[in-house]
């Protein structure tokens, strides 16, 4: 657990779309917040320009979402920047690494991820031009 607080402390301070617009609306887009059936939320948080975003998917029920679909709000490939089911946290090690935004909308997306979402799991992917 502390290896877990550690690493997301690092990823916070590191990734200035997580606090840039704290008190600021427009730093703050929901991916989607209506999938009860699943009991995923998934949502973005952007930089104050724009150039940095990171995607946050929570899967929390005990049960593996194969290939569930995301929008996301730009294409290319997206990496995980932080995995809570990552085999080091004590976790199943259930991860995606690299995943390509394809031209499919999802929701009011542009493009989607297809993912592998871990039981009782958080991911956090970033565009990998910001890695």
């Amino acid at each position: 657990m502390q290896d877990l607080v550690r690493v997301l402390n690092h990823t916070y301070l590191g990734e200035r779309a997580l606090w840039e617009r704290d008190f600021d609306w427009s730093g703050f887009r929901w991916l989607d917040c209506d999938d009860a059936d699943n009991s995923v939320l998934s949502f973005a948080r952007l930089s104050t320009d724009g150039s940095r975003m990171l995607a946050c998917v929570a899967n929390l029920t005990p049960v593996v979402r194969h290939g569930y679909r995301v929008g996301v709000p730009a294409g290319g490939r997206w990496t995980e920047a932080l995995n809570t089911d990552a085999a080091h946290f004590g976790g199943s090690g259930m991860t995606n690494g690299d995943v390509d935004a394809e031209p499919v909308p999802w929701g009011d997306q542009p493009c989607s991820v297809a993912l592998t979402l871990p039981p009782l799991g958080v991911l956090w992917l970033v565009p990998e031009h910001q890695r």
